[in-house]
């Protein structure tokens, strides 16, 4: 079992501190493990996000939307999009009333690429805790916010 305190040799002045940092650093360790385990098929875990998203919209929602719903907000959303596009994840209308309103939609190639995808094994390491515990961190995550 790891403890931050010495993953990163440091001390805290009290346990909401840790908390606080243990919380960073549990976060940014899931993102390396997310990416590793996303790297064979050639998309980061922000471009994940995107395709769930999508999927999961069912239909062609504004980029506007995408961006809201994401997990990691990022400034660089509509460049992950262009991305996703480049290698055909996605597909891109523009509003014929305004053009100014982008819509995007998961591409036949994109839901074949999250097929693959087995988000079970995505969740290994939150195996280490129990429903029960994975309820209460929820909670309290919830909490936080």
């Amino acid at each position: 079992m790891g403890d931050i305190s010495k993953d990163i040799n440091s001390k805290f002045p009290n346990e909401r501190v840790k908390a606080l940092i243990n919380i960073k650093y549990t976060a940014n360790w899931l993102n390396t493990v997310g990416n590793e385990f996303l790297k064979p098929s050639k998309i980061s875990n922000q471009q994940y996000n995107i395709l769930r998203i999508l999927k999961g919209a069912n239909e062609a929602v504004t980029v506007n939307t995408v961006k809201e719903r994401m997990i990691e907000k990022s400034p660089n959303a509509t460049r992950l999009m262009d991305k996703l596009c480049d290698k055909g994840l996605i597909e891109r209308t523009r509003c014929e009333n305004d053009r100014r309103v982008v819509f995007v939609k998961i591409s036949e190639k994109g839901l074949k690429v999250l097929d693959k995808i087995n988000v079970e094994e995505l969740g290994n390491p939150m195996n280490a805790i129990s429903e029960d515990e994975a309820k209460i961190l929820n909670e309290i995550l919830d909490k936080i916010r």
